[in-house]
């Protein structure tokens, strides 16, 4: 047989298909049968029981994940996320928010100012436009005709840590800030994935982006393909860390792709990790980029650059259990 150039395309996906199922051989003690809902960091935990209980009172997949986006935005502790979130340079809160479900609905809003429940207000979007992303002005605009109540953002703790970086304006990214409570420096997001019995899927992703980042800074946290992605018959996936190093490899879409060519959740988030890594070199040596997924039969993948990221995994049952990702770097 001649070797064309799609012959030899088709021989490197089946190898790169079979090295990262081999990969993750050694790896599933990190997946959960029958997972119903997993999301990122520890704070995932509780955002998970409130998408458990809606869901199991009757709740679609997108009321289960919008619900448990809205706790951690709700969380005045939770500098990362929503009310409370730390500004930009300027002193603005804005937020980034991104839902979707399995059968190419989806909707977006970025640099949103004035409003908690940014996953509400992209909910909205999604079902009552023609559009999957709205931005700045005219989503705060979208966000009042819709009758979302409007709200300061910008509590005295997150003003007083604003004016404290000031007085330096010296920005330095701190991997896994997102555990240490109380704290955001570097960004970040909670990303929630939901898997109905049936294997229907849904996912949410919701921040206030990075700490004193540049104004307009928007991440990869609200855009498909990139902060997240969810396909039918295959799975969902999303991502946090360093917003722009997912936005340079459409990391969701990524891992999503790497999963319909036939690997499992775990190999597919670790061949995007490596990806970054590959691609970036040095410029991510300290840098935190972590991606969680799961498959249609509820099998959880997750992988990250550097040690310490974590995230939250609900059976059916509602249990709930922390799980430490695996990482490319060690401790």
């Amino acid at each position: 047989m001649g070797f064309s150039r799609r012959n030899t395309l088709g021989l490197a996906l089946a190898g790169s298909v079979a090295a990262g199922t081999a990969r993750a051989a050694g790896t599933t003690k990190n997946a959960v049968d029958a997972a119903l809902v997993v999301s990122t960091w520890d704070f995932g935990a509780a955002a998970n029981a409130a998408a458990y209980a809606r869901w199991k009172a009757g709740g679609t997949l997108i009321d289960a994940v919008e619900a448990g986006a809205q706790v951690p935005e709700a969380d005045l502790a939770n500098h990362s996320v929503g009310l409370g979130g730390y500004p930009d340079r300027d002193g603005h809160v804005t937020l980034d928010a991104i839902i979707m479900d399995d059968r190419g609905h989806a909707g977006a809003v970025a640099a949103l100012e004035g409003y908690v429940h940014a996953i509400s207000v992209a909910r909205r979007v999604m079902e009552r436009t023609p559009h999957t992303m709205l931005v700045g002005d005219g989503a705060a605009q979208f966000a009042r005709e819709q009758g979302f109540a409007a709200q300061k953002l910008l509590t005295p703790e997150a003003e007083a840590a604003w004016k404290e970086w000031l007085k330096k304006a010296e920005y330095k990214p701190v991997a896994n800030i997102e555990n240490q409570r109380g704290s955001a420096l570097d960004h970040d997001t909670i990303g929630i994935l939901a898997r109905s019995l049936d294997g229907r899927l849904a996912g949410a992703c919701t921040t206030s982006g990075m700490a004193f980042k540049l104004r307009g800074r928007v991440g990869d946290s609200p855009q498909s393909g990139c902060g997240l992605l969810v396909e039918p018959g295959v799975g969902a996936a999303t991502a946090t860390g360093v917003g722009e190093e997912v936005t340079r490899i459409a990391g969701a879409a990524r891992v999503v792709g790497s999963m319909r060519m036939g690997m499992s959740a775990m190999a597919a988030c670790r061949e995007a990790v490596e990806h970054i890594v590959a691609l970036r070199g040095d410029a991510v040596k300290d840098a935190q980029v972590a991606f969680l997924a799961i498959d249609r039969d509820g099998q959880v993948g997750a992988f990250a650059i550097q040690p310490g990221f974590t995230y939250a995994v609900t059976d059916q049952t509602g249990r709930t259990v922390i799980r430490p990702s695996e990482s490319l770097r060690r401790a």
